[in-house]
């Protein structure tokens, strides 16, 4: 389940989000506002913190830090935040919930045309009532439907970080019951798919009474949906369907193998067990004719008794991968021990949360040999960037290299892609970095042409070394932006120019399906966690998730190489590009 930060975070957020509706101080909602993004990128769990320990957190002060350790003591919700909660009508938080509506325009719609769902805007755009009201229009029209079509396509998925926090705690949970023999998540969650429907646990036990009552008995249990023998299902406090199974440690193998793979290709493997004279379920592989079983135990004798080798999770969705490993040409998947360094982090001096020497430090904890701190351009002006503040950091970047057993540090920058696709710094202020991650942050609106043009010209500054988040994409929120991205990916095959996918859990930008392109042009990769805080360097776990599902090796990804010879090909690129 998500950390208790977490939690705090939101309704902190909440909070200053209900004060914008109403018009309250403006000043106390930053705060909030302040203090959610604080406690959510504190690196300690907030539960073992008393008043005075929360106080030590920047940006939180002592009114919101007692209100944190009462909510944290007694679970109950504040009642400053419930007062807030009641005074706003329902159907305006419903419509809060749309991605680029805010708070502030869905209290209009309320109080003005008395919409108060989804359903009642959708008839007020379409009968063009909003086109009266100050502040809208036929783009605001357009910008609402088309942020109402990505929240009803995402239906009720959750996104790939929420699932594995819920799943991480309940295989946690049963692992310590007695008489487990074996306990994972499988299904869409283990295929690391970048958003969730239902998470799908697996125990393997003799006998299942144990492990269905401790299921249900579980502090975060707020539902039984279904309860039997074989299959329990919950819900949990907030909202998630879990499905237990628990199988006969014998049918280990065969039930993780029948549970993770998608439909498509478990009708795959199912079909060349049929041409074998063989039937495969989720209990064993078994002779067709006489029904004795075959193997069971294992995924790995499952596929080997296929003729197939280890499939490994994230591949199983039938794009290929039975016809590569009939061939033997399945790929060595990147693994996330691969990843020798991050090449795209914030500190405080921008929009992080933390200092520099605590993003230094939890890097060296996680074991890399390099790390990055990109912080943003002068051109994001809301970050107040100067050549003065980015010059005197890397110099503390320099102080602190070598400081940490063998691991280097980079200095680089996040410059901004502006609507020509210039940057922010000239050539020779550019020179200095050892790396430039580049990035649209603005003006997604343009046409498919200046957008493509756009980003190529940001491929050929010799000083580019990595696009990042290249499509701009927020799950469930924002649609990538329109540009021909195949134009794109040749211009960075051409330039030696990264391409970056992106672990933060609501980008997982780049996607499978456009990794999979751009791998086809020869384009290599940077799996990045894009940290804002201490915590966030482990994103690194979603973006190595969907670099597997993009068939992706180390080769591929220049953060899985030495640094020689990342530093090579950062030297490589500026001369290409260069020519």
């Amino acid at each position: 389940m998500a950390r208790p930060n977490e939690d705090v975070a939101q309704l902190l957020q909440e909070y200053a989000d209900l004060l914008a509706i109403t018009g309250g101080d403006a000043f106390k909602a930053r705060a909030y506002e302040k203090a959610a993004r604080a406690i959510g990128g504190y690196p300690a769990d907030i539960a073992k913190l008393d008043v005075k320990g929360l106080l030590e957190i920047p940006g939180v002060g002592r009114s919101i830090a007692d209100k944190v350790a009462a909510y944290l003591s007694t679970g109950h919700v504040p009642p400053l935040i419930e007062e807030a909660r009641a005074a706003i009508p329902a159907g305006v938080r419903e419509l809060m919930a749309i991605p680029s509506l805010g708070p502030k325009k869905a209290l209009l719609l309320h109080q003005e045309l008395g919409v108060s769902s989804v359903d009642e805007l959708l008839d007020a755009i379409h009968r063009e009532r909003l086109r009266d009201l100050r502040g809208f229009g036929e783009k605001t029209e357009e910008n609402i439907l088309h942020s109402i079509a990505l929240m009803q396509k995402a239906g009720g998925r959750i996104l790939l970080s929420a699932a594995m926090d819920a799943a991480d705690r309940v295989v946690a949970d049963l692992s310590r019951v007695p008489g487990c023999r074996g306990c994972t998540y499988a299904g869409s969650l283990r295929r690391m798919s970048e958003t969730i429907g239902d998470i799908d646990v697996l125990v393997a036990a003799e006998d299942s009474a144990p492990f269905m009552a401790a299921f249900r008995d579980l502090p975060y249990t707020a539902e039984v949906i279904a309860h039997g023998r074989k299959k329990t299902s919950i819900r949990t406090t907030k909202g998630l369907q879990i499905d237990l199974r628990v199988l006969p440690p014998d049918s280990w193998g065969a039930g993780l193998q029948y549970f993770t793979g998608s439909k498509a290709h478990n009708i795959r493997t199912r079909e060349i067990a049929v041409r074998h004279k063989l039937k495969l379920s989720e209990y064993g592989l078994f002779h067709a004719r006489s029904g004795k079983k075959i193997t069971s135990e294992t995924e790995e004798e499952i596929y080997a008794r296929l003729g197939l080798p280890w499939i490994p999770p994230p591949l199983r969705e039938d794009r290929g991968e039975i016809a590569a490993g009939l061939r033997d040409e399945l790929p060595d998947l990147v693994a996330e021990a691969d990843i020798r360094g991050d090449l795209h982090t914030h500190t405080d001096l921008t929009d992080g949360l933390a200092p520099l020497a605590d993003m230094v430090a939890a890097a060296a904890a996680r074991g890399y040999s390099y790390y990055a701190v990109t912080d943003h351009a002068p051109d994001l002006v809301m970050q107040r960037m100067t050549d003065e503040k980015i010059l005197a950091q890397r110099e503390r970047v320099r102080a602190l290299d070598g400081g940490h057993g063998r691991m280097r540090l980079l200095h680089g920058t996040e410059l901004n892609i502006g609507p020509d696709g210039e940057v922010d710094w000239p050539a020779e202020f550019l020179a200095g970095f050892d790396l430039c991650v580049a990035s649209v942050h603005s003006h997604f609106k343009q046409s498919r042409q200046a957008l493509t043009r756009r980003l190529i010209r940001a491929c050929e500054n010799p000083y580019v070394a990595i696009i990042g988040h290249p499509t701009t994409r927020r799950i469930g929120r924002r649609a990538g932006i329109d540009a021909d991205f195949d134009a794109v990916f040749e211009a960075c095959a051409r330039t030696g120019t990264a391409l970056e996918i992106n672990g933060h859990p609501d980008r997982l930008d780049l996607c499978d399906e456009d990794i999979l392109r751009a791998k086809r042009y020869g384009v290599k990769f940077a799996i990045d966690s894009d940290a804002h805080a201490t915590p966030h360097l482990a994103h690194m776990r979603f973006g190595v998730g969907t670099a597997q599902r993009g068939w992706l090796t180390k080769d591929d990804v220049i953060n899985a190489w030495p640094l020689q010879r990342l530093r090579r090909f950062l030297r490589e690129g500026r001369e290409r590009a260069a020519r």
